[in-house]
């Protein structure tokens, strides 16, 4: 099951994020996106990276045109039939998963692995739109993918020795640090942050403490490079929102709920770094 070949579905901010990482490493790597200009501005996101690394002098000029030359962009999903890995970076909507993976299912050899970016759905479920359970995946890769370490692995209880074997090792192959997770929703990281999350805005929603102090507390007190509310924003309040709800449906644990505070942001646009506003002011005072 060595994987020579990487395919990925999806040109967004993490799917584009995975391919360069894929190409970078070496590997041939294609990514799919639906539309033509969907899959330019991914690309070009991809190139704008490469190149910030060049003129700072961290990469090579011609380390940034083997790494595209290992990229293959296309709309077209059947260009993903011949890769030996597909990891999944769509939207999280699960029609779309049971059509995105079910088209693969029938266009990819037998042998190929499928794997899912998700940070929040279930993986088995994911599993059963296919009829290759046993090489069905989780990998949860986190922004920005070039440079966060860490990646999920997450095998169900059909996932094969052998498929969890050849993930992690082209894991290890584009620099990653493998941790193993069993499949529950959440798996390590979000089950840990989630609930750290929504306490902080819980502490802030209850005007227990100010926003900077939460932040300070947690950053001085507890040596976090940052704090939760600041974290929250640069996650994206509209994210964290949507991966608490997933979360409460599942366990109905309260230290999983998103509190009213977090839903009236998010239902007022407040979504944080990327909307400009969020607990912190973005646009004209941005975070230090």
């Amino acid at each position: 099951m060595a994987i020579h070949k990487v395919g990925v579905a999806g040109c967004g901010l993490m799917g584009s994020g995975i391919a360069q990482v894929s190409a970078q490493a070496g590997f041939p790597t294609v990514v799919r996106e639906v539309s033509a200009n969907a899959l330019e501005k991914g690309l070009g996101s991809i190139r704008r990276f490469l190149q910030g690394g060049v003129d700072k002098g961290k990469l090579a000029a011609a380390d940034m045109e083997s790494t595209l030359a290992n990229l293959a962009g296309t709309i077209e999903l059947r260009d993903l039939a011949d890769c030996d890995l597909v990891v999944e970076a769509a939207p999280v909507n699960l029609t779309l998963m049971r059509q995105l993976f079910g088209a693969l299912d029938g266009l990819c050899r037998p042998a190929a692995i499928f794997a899912s970016n998700t940070s929040s759905l279930s993986i088995t479920e994911l599993s059963t739109f296919t009829r290759r359970p046993d090489r069905f995946l989780g990998l949860h890769f986190f922004n920005p993918v070039p440079l966060m370490k860490l990646v999920e692995v997450v095998r169900t209880l059909q996932t094969s020795d052998e498929s969890t074997r050849a993930a992690a090792d082209w894991c290890r192959a584009i620099g990653k640090t493998v941790v193993t997770a069993g499949d529950s929703t959440g798996f390590v990281v979000n089950r840990l942050l989630i609930p750290y999350m929504m306490d902080a805005i819980r502490v802030y929603e209850q005007g227990l403490a100010s926003r900077n102090d939460i932040d300070d507390a947690m950053k001085l007190g507890c040596g976090h490079p940052m704090g939760p509310l600041l974290l929250a924003d640069y996650v994206g309040l509209d994210t964290a929102y949507a991966i608490a709800e997933i979360m409460f449906d599942e366990f109905r644990e309260p230290r999983f709920a998103p509190p009213p505070l977090l839903k009236r942001m998010v239902l007022a646009g407040r979504h944080g770094r990327k909307s400009g506003r969020g607990f912190y002011d973005w646009s004209t005072n941005p975070p230090s």
